[in-house]
């Protein structure tokens, strides 16, 4: 006959720990869902909010259990507050960093739909939130699909992960790295885009001279109707066949991102 023995019961957890290990797994998080709201893919706008939370916390899982959290006496102490910010900073840092650096192919697109008359070609862009060229959103796409391809999701969670050894939980950040990183990249946005859109606008550019000279020689040939078409065309048909050649150098974006990002958690350190 069956005996429940109450002294040899099934193991279980009391209430005060368990509030603990969830305080404790809480504070873990924030770091790594700062980083996905923040980020270029998880931070956009079509990906929803239940997404964020579940792969926050089965990223927080992994985190939890390999790395040494503070205890839960300094969690409830009011000085933990400090160190919840310092961990938001940390997350929304990282997924900051890559949105700018990213943003380069954004700048690129709008500045060559801009030079070949396909600036009035917008729609709304779920990503940023308001109207965009059309070449922009196209870019944009682009590039997260090589982001994706690539495994550069997973290269930038890893690096979010391996950060809590460099950054533990409640440690101080250096602002001035942190600031110096975030003006560094922005830079560097404008130097990638430039040379991403340089070769169609180089073209373009001539095409319009071209144009122009024509349209002064013979004014019966009216621009609207000969210069504009001419343009499109051309930067059409430069886009189609310079796509691998845009591929690769979306890819150097996204390799400058991973190591820009690398580079950051060790800049902020203070050790």
């Amino acid at each position: 006959m069956f005996t429940f023995d109450s002294a040899a019961g099934l193991p279980g957890i009391e209430l005060a720990s368990l509030s603990g290990l969830m305080l404790q797994f809480l504070f873990g998080m924030l770091r790594i869902g700062a980083f996905l709201v923040a980020s270029p893919m998880f931070g956009s706008r079509f990906v929803p909010l239940q997404v964020r939370i579940v792969a926050s916390v089965l990223i927080t899982v992994s985190v939890f259990t390999t790395v040494e959290m503070p205890p839960v006496e300094l969690l409830s102490q009011p000085t933990a507050i400090s160190a919840a910010f310092i961990e938001l900073i940390i997350g929304l840092g990282g997924g900051l960093l890559l949105t700018i650096l990213f943003g380069a192919g954004a700048l690129a697109g709008d500045r060559i739909a801009s030079t070949a008359g396909l600036g009035f070609a917008a729609q709304m862009d779920p990503v940023m939130g308001g109207q965009t060229p059309v070449v922009s959103q196209i870019f944009s796409l682009f590039l997260l699909a090589i982001f994706l391809s690539a495994d550069g999701h997973l290269v930038a969670i890893r690096i979010m992960i391996e950060s809590y050894q460099i950054l533990p939980i409640g440690g101080g950040v250096d602002m001035t790295q942190l600031v110096d990183n975030g003006l560094r990249a922005a830079s560097q946005m404008f130097v990638m885009g430039v040379s991403l859109m340089l070769p169609v606008v180089a073209v373009l550019l001539i095409v319009n001279i071209v144009i122009g000279v024509i349209t002064r020689s013979a004014p019966q040939m009216n621009i609207f109707s000969f210069g504009f078409p001419l343009t499109m065309l051309t930067a059409i048909s430069l886009l189609f066949l310079g796509a691998p050649t845009l591929a690769m150098g979306l890819q150097t974006v996204v390799d400058i991102s991973l190591e820009a990002l690398g580079a950051m958690i060790k800049a902020v350190s203070n050790g």
